[in-house]
């Protein structure tokens, strides 16, 4: 796996990388992780992903963290 490109962000670390012909765009925070698989031909001009990186998108990404985070609590907690 070969990195691309890491785009910088306030709040997110988010990483591109080129795999077998496929894109991985992964963004985490703290624990957790969201990836996101494309082909490499779905996503050609890969300097305007950074555009991309903002508004609606992010905010979902924010979302499913949260959400994440209370299924991981939920979890450790119904154990004990």
């Amino acid at each position: 796996m070969r990195l691309v490109k890491q785009i910088p962000h306030e709040r997110f670390f988010i990483q591109l990388h080129s795999y077998n012909g496929k894109f991985i765009l992964s963004i985490s925070i703290d624990a957790f992780e969201q990836s996101f698989k494309v082909n490499e031909s779905d996503l050609p001009q890969v300097d305007q992903l950074e555009k991309l990186m903002e508004g609606e998108f992010l905010t979902k990404c924010i979302h499913r963290f949260i959400e994440m985070r209370s299924d991981w609590t939920k979890l450790l907690t119904s154990t004990q």
